[in-house]
């Protein structure tokens, strides 16, 4: 591992499994968020399943963890890299010009969504964690100590979306996670080497996915709020 690493393909390969991880985690994490509009039942049976069976809590939590931490250390890694290299390129042929917005500021998106990802751990992962494995409590219940008061989750997702404030940070960093996917959802394809008859319909279902899926998240953060008395 360390030896793909050390070359500047491999870094680039790396980084892209690592974002398309990342992605197929935020559809499925879409997926379930999505239930709580269309399904709020639903949506607290799939929360208390995806936040008690053992296989996601102690193996693939922690390979997600570690592939955010991952992702976002390659990122700067390769950022620091290829800041001379970009700067020699503007010199000699404006590089600007052959080169996109996002492309240009992705270390600037990714330093926001990882603002975002902190807020995010503060406000659900954290109390889920303190709640779990702290105090102990696995039921996933509104009142432990009732079976018939019901699942919590859907109580305390409508809670986080009370204040307009948190609202606002939300859909703005969803904002700038669409123009991160804009750009790394072709350069990670590209970089695995899927340049190929399909890439004109990859390119496609790109902006599809990192318009749509920051849209989808927009959409369920501001249909709590506005569905709350304030």
């Amino acid at each position: 591992m360390s030896g793909i690493l050390n070359s500047s393909i491999g870094r680039k390969f790396a980084m892209a499994l690592s974002a398309l991880f990342l992605m197929v985690f935020l559809l499925q994490h879409f997926s379930i968020n999505i239930l709580s509009v269309l399904a709020p039942e639903t949506f607290n049976v799939v929360s208390h399943f995806m936040g008690t069976f053992w296989v996601i809590q102690y193996l693939l939590q922690p390979v997600l963890i570690i592939g955010v931490i991952f992702h976002f250390v390659m990122g700067f890694v390769l950022e620091i890299r290829n800041n001379k290299a970009r700067q020699i390129s503007y010199a000699k042929n404006n590089g600007g010009a052959n080169s996109t917005w996002m492309s240009r500021n992705m270390i600037w998106s990714g330093l926001s969504i990882l603002a975002f990802i902190c807020l995010h751990f503060y406000d659900f992962w954290f109390p889920e964690i303190n709640t779990k494995f702290i105090v102990g409590d696995m039921s996933g219940l509104i009142d432990p100590n009732n079976a018939e008061s019901g699942y919590r989750y859907y109580e305390e997702l409508q809670h986080k979306f009370v204040d307009a404030w948190r609202v606002v940070l939300y859909v703005i960093s969803f904002v700038f996670l669409a123009l991160h996917l804009l750009h790394g959802f072709n350069s990670a394809f590209q970089s695995v080497g899927a340049n190929n008859k399909y890439t004109k319909g990859l390119k496609g279902f790109s902006k599809i996915y990192a318009i749509g899926i920051p849209l989808g998240f927009v959409f369920i953060a501001l249909f709590h709020f506005f569905n709350q008395a304030h």
